[in-house]
């Protein structure tokens, strides 16, 4: 990996040559919340002076940008005997993501796995991800997010470059050769040892930040044990069952595919839809049986697909430790809490 040192008005130099001829996407303020705090989202930018590059958290993931919650996959056309079939990756120019956080980048990472490497890859999901730039900048620890747990609190691949504020000036990570060509548009320099020392203070101050934490310790084996225990029925009584941990989250990838034909027969569309196996009908097949009717099971499974299937497939959790869940979640639920009573610490 190389380094680099740019000064912090170097950085709005660098977003001006990249929009120059890419479609920027960063995070801005899209509103404020009941207690007047800041809502970030993930929005395209066209001036550098819209980014708040100190957010918190976005309330949606980066996921939507290569995972739309409805996209098209196919579209038919019918003529007489003839029929025309149209795919579409719905990407048409390469996108530059500016500022996102290594718990969103290591979400993607973890996506990549199962939608790139897989035996059955996803194109729609594949031709994003291999189109967009990513610039990705640290942040600063949240009461809810416990990332540090999980591993996703730093990030050493699926970036361009990775820039840490150290006050005036910006340590930068480039990772890509497009990354280092584009640095050689901008001034920047060569650490220092001074600079690299102060960047392991800035990390080392950053790890006392984190509150929220979660215990990971044998945890595959721990809910093995306790797969049949009461905790779930607790907390399948608090669940709503609506989903929303799942549209936040930046690692849930289950959809459903809708087809749609026209009433003349003549057109159709294949879609697909991002869906929650905490929804009531997601493990209901056809003849109307339902494998998983109650909450408290589409809870559980939900938590052993994060840190036990996954980890079984791929020897890591899918859950980056975000928090979005936790706050998001109509009945205040979160993986903390649920966590620690499996592990028998709390009820």
């Amino acid at each position: 990996m190389i380094f680099r040192i740019i000064k912090k008005t170097e950085l709005e130099k660098l977003f001006n040559v990249l929009s120059d001829e890419n479609r920027i996407i960063g995070p801005v303020e899209v509103g404020r919340d009941q207690d007047s705090q800041a809502i970030y989202g993930f929005r395209d930018v066209a001036d550098f002076r819209q980014l708040a590059l100190d957010y918190t958290t976005t309330s949606l993931p980066a996921k939507k940008y290569f995972l739309p919650y409805k996209e098209d996959m196919a579209t038919f056309r019918i003529d007489g005997k003839d029929w025309q079939k149209t795919v579409d990756y719905n990407i048409d120019a390469p996108f530059v993501f500016f500022g996102m956080h290594a718990c969103d980048i290591n979400a993607l990472n973890k996506l990549d796995k199962v939608l790139m490497g897989s035996v059955y890859p996803m194109p729609y999901y594949a031709a994003k991800r291999q189109n967009a730039f990513i610039i990705g900048i640290d942040c600063e620890p949240q009461t809810y997010c416990f990332c540090r747990s999980m591993g996703a609190d730093t990030v050493l691949h699926g970036f361009d470059m990775f820039i840490t504020d150290l006050g005036n000036r910006y340590f930068v990570e480039i990772q890509s050769d497009t990354a280092y060509n584009l640095l050689k548009k901008v001034r920047a320099e060569e650490p220092l040892e001074s600079d690299h020392v102060e960047y392991m203070h800035v990390i080392s101050e950053k790890k006392k930040k984190f509150t929220a934490q979660v215990d990971t310790t044998d945890l595959t084996k721990i809910l093995d044990m306790e797969f049949q225990s009461d905790v779930w029925k607790q907390w399948g009584e608090k669940c709503l069952g609506c989903g929303t941990c799942a549209n936040v989250c930046p690692t849930c990838y289950c959809y459903s595919i809708e087809e749609n034909v026209r009433i003349d027969l003549k057109a159709a569309n294949k879609n697909k839809i991002l869906y929650s196996c905490n929804l009531i009908d997601f493990a209901e097949v056809a003849g109307g049986h339902n494998f998983r009717p109650e909450r408290h099971s589409r809870l559980k499974y939900r938590y052993y697909h994060k840190h036990r299937g996954f980890v079984e497939a791929y020897e890591e959790s899918l859950c980056v430790g975000c928090g979005r869940c936790g706050e998001a979640c109509l009945a205040d639920i979160t993986v903390p809490e649920v966590i620690s009573s499996v592990r028998g610490e709390t009820s």
